[in-house]
């Protein structure tokens, strides 16, 4: 089975070193229970179509699969029952690992967040400067839910 082990932070863009080279993702979801999340993602030509299940702790599973762009492309627009998720990804080395930094756009515009994606739930990390607050176990910084309850419409934020 293929696993995700993933932890999740806010970033401090103050102390955020110069994003280079990101990459525009947009994604919707086609299906989110409290079993699973399908998701359709387009990132620059390449798209995927994942399928996350509920996991424990920081680890769930996780089934990706490359899809022809067009496809996806007519599923973000006729068959995602919320709203889209806009981001640019940027891909920092931190510590001997890659740190992935999501700058939001669109409803979620405003929010930074960094994911860094583990071999073990007990791997150590070093957290760059950069990284302010863990939101791993808080479930509003799930992608699934930014596309039907965006960072914008937040009453407070954390």
């Amino acid at each position: 089975m293929a696993l995700e082990i993933e932890r999740k932070f806010l970033v401090d863009d103050s102390v955020l070193p110069p994003l280079r080279n990101g990459v525009e993702f947009h994604q919707g979801y086609l299906a989110d229970n409290d079993r699973l999340s399908v998701r359709v993602r387009l990132a620059g030509e390449r798209a995927w179509l994942t399928v996350k299940g509920r996991g424990s702790g920081i680890t769930r599973p996780e089934f990706e699969y490359e899809i022809p762009p067009a496809d996806a492309l007519s599923m973000l627009e006729s068959l995602v029952g919320g709203g889209l998720v806009s981001k640019t990804r940027y891909r920092l080395p931190h510590a001997g690992m890659v740190w992935e930094v999501d700058v939001f756009a669109a409803e979620n515009s405003g929010l930074i967040v960094a994911e860094v994606e583990l071999q073990s739930e007990q791997q150590a990390i070093e957290l760059p400067s950069w990284v302010a607050q863990e939101v791993t176990d808080d479930p509003r910084y799930l992608n699934v839910n930014l596309a039907s309850h965006p960072f914008s419409r937040w009453e407070t934020v954390v």
